[in-house]
């Protein structure tokens, strides 16, 4: 089975991007022989619509189950419609994520856990311990002027 999970980095050994639709990378892991792709993520500097286009990017490469930190209400809504399982409020490694998803310890969450758009400027939701970004594409303060 095909795992997507929010990355910082491009390897089993990155920490879990705390944002899903602006997250840094996504990584997709095939849970049966632990092989894995890393892609950027070209959603994140979109206005709009990162969650969205995020989700079809996941689906368009197999993947059944999301893993991440957060997850807002546009792209949980599509990511349930098409019938991903979602497990948020992760941190720590990919590759701790994959076993502890692999050992039955992540549930999944049918509800956003932040609101809609609090990756554009670090608002509500994202004050939790993850820093505030300037400008657009907040989040662990690598905002951008504009």
């Amino acid at each position: 089975m095909k795992i997507a999970l929010s990355s910082m980095g491009t390897e089993l050994d990155a920490q879990i991007d705390p944002r899903f639709g602006r997250c840094t990378y996504f990584i997709v892991v095939d849970t049966d022989d632990m092989s894995f792709e890393a892609f950027d993520n070209e959603s994140i500097a979109l206005g709009g619509g990162a969650g969205i286009q995020s989700v079809q990017f996941v689906t368009s490469k197999g993947a059944k189950v999301i893993i991440t930190g957060n997850v807002g209400p546009n792209a949980v809504s599509i990511l349930s419609a098409a019938g991903l399982e979602v497990i948020t409020g992760q941190t720590g490694t990919v590759r701790k994520a994959i076993e502890d998803y692999k050992m039955g310890k992540l549930t999944g969450s049918k509800e956003a856990d932040v609101s809609d758009n609090c990756g554009m400027d670090g608002g509500a939701g994202m004050s939790r311990g993850m820093g505030r970004g300037t400008g657009r594409g907040g989040g662990m303060g690598r905002g951008r002027s504009n």
